[in-house]
């Protein structure tokens, strides 16, 4: 089973729909025989690397104050055993370094874990994931040498290859995500719930 899954670190539905997918592959039998990648997806590349203020943002977007807004996505999340609270992290950053060492965990076998360690640092821990420092850290327990890090987080080269596959995923028509593409055939939009995930997986399996 090919599972190509197009997610942005800094979205909160996608650390859902990952996870409700990790739960859907488990229940099937399949966690560890399916071949998960995650493609390069950014929502806002031009966010400063410093980051900006999401909360100020949606209040002065909407009018209202965004903790209202939060509470579905909270909801959801918990019910994926995921205690998510937003409120932790009031900040949106840059995630084109991060989906750099994404890219590049692939062949060391830990993109999964990275993905989901990256996720985790952002949402629970409220931790700065355009942070150099922090980035290192992160790739170094997944697979990399600080100095390999280091390099692929410092080439503009690697930079732009970020962007032009995000540049890519976008004109291929994907607006919004997660989106998962299931052996080439099944597309499925959203984090939907496990059982959209798993009839999904069937069919996809079933050719």
């Amino acid at each position: 089973m090919k599972i190509d899954v197009y997610s942005d670190i800094v979205c909160p539905w996608c650390f859902i729909g990952t996870e409700r997918l990790a739960r859907a592959l488990e229940s099937l039998g399949m966690a560890s025989t399916a071949r998960v990648t995650h493609q390069t997806f950014m929502l806002r590349s031009d966010t400063p690397r410093t980051g900006s203020n999401l909360h100020e943002e949606l209040r002065a977007k909407y009018g209202v104050d965004p903790r209202a807004m939060f509470e579905r996505v909270e909801s959801a999340a918990r019910e994926s055993g995921i205690p998510l609270e937003l409120s932790k992290q009031p900040l949106t950053y840059p995630t084109q370094w991060g989906h750099t060492l994404l890219r590049h965990a692939g062949a060391k076998g830990t993109q999964n874990a990275l993905a989901r360690a990256l996720f985790h640092a952002y949402f629970l821990e409220g931790r700065d994931i355009a942070d150099p420092v922090e980035l290192r850290r992160l790739a170094v327990a997944h697979g990399f040498t600080d100095e390999e890090a280091t390099r692929l987080l410092e080439d503009p080269r690697e930079l732009e290859l970020t962007q032009r596959e995000s540049d890519e995923a976008h004109q291929r028509g994907i607006r919004g995500v997660p989106f998962f593409v299931f052996n080439d055939r099944f597309a499925v939009s959203g984090a939907q719930p496990e059982s959209v995930l798993r009839e999904a997986i069937q069919r996809a399996a079933a050719g």
